[in-house]
């Protein structure tokens, strides 16, 4: 199948400032958000995008627009509620320094899985309609482009630690193992039988190698087995 590479918003005031911004608006980038989101767009200006889906938060859709400006023929940004940010319900707006202090806090530490925000939505809710967004974007980009095709996705941090922990195998629960920075960049590869993580939480580097990378293929060509003893990846 396709390639996702996903893109977390660049930094807000929110973020410097200690609030979960959640689904408030007006939350916007700040100077080093614009500066992230620009770089993100350099990294990933060799590689021709064939779509850009981004979460309707202002963040997330400025971080896009940066990068479709990079583009050499500028790519359209389409948005998808279900990639939005986590509902974190009343503790959208708070502070994360009185958050800390609540009994639900170590439960998000410890079993996410098993969270649900306070008038908001469970953790396991948000993972599952943000990796059953992206798999249905994937699949219609290699139905429309081939599966050569890279598509990126502008997303916030707990969703994008949402959809590496499935690509991973890994439970919802240890997905706070994961980091995810603002500007960040993460890359996917799907294929028939398993996602294959190709950059977690990277924040330098040209990507362009993703443009021409090959088929994954197994000694007997099978296409979406692991390659044994790691192979001699992309083309340089």
């Amino acid at each position: 199948m396709a390639t996702v590479i996903l893109a977390r918003h660049g930094r807000t005031n929110a973020n410097t400032g200690g609030v979960l911004a959640g689904r408030s608006k007006g939350v916007h980038l700040d100077e080093v958000g614009e500066q992230q989101a620009a770089a993100a767009g350099i990294r990933v200006s060799g590689v021709p995008l064939v779509a850009i889906v981004s979460s309707p938060m202002d963040r997330c859709r400025q971080t896009a627009g940066h990068i479709s400006k990079a583009q050499a023929a500028r790519v359209a940004v389409r948005t998808d509620r279900d990639l939005a940010e986590v509902d974190y319900g009343e503790w959208t707006g708070q502070s994360m320094k009185d958050l800390v202090k609540l009994p639900l806090w170590k439960t998000i530490q410890a079993h996410p899985a098993g969270v649900v925000f306070p008038g908001g939505e469970s953790m396991a809710k948000m993972s599952a309609r943000v990796v059953s967004a992206v798999r249905r974007w994937d699949a219609q980009i290699e139905a429309e482009h081939g599966s050569g095709a890279v598509w990126l996705l502008s997303s916030h941090g707990d969703p994008i630690k949402a959809v590496l922990a499935d690509a991973l195998g890994m439970h919802l629960d240890a997905f706070q193992r994961i980091v995810v920075d603002p500007g960040s960049l993460s890359v996917v590869h799907y294929s028939p039988l398993r996602p294959f993580v190709l950059t977690m939480n990277s924040k330098e580097g040209d990507l362009a190698h993703l443009g021409a990378r090959p088929q994954t293929k197994s000694p007997r060509g099978r296409r979406g087995d692991a390659v044994v003893g790691g192979g001699a990846g992309p083309s340089a």
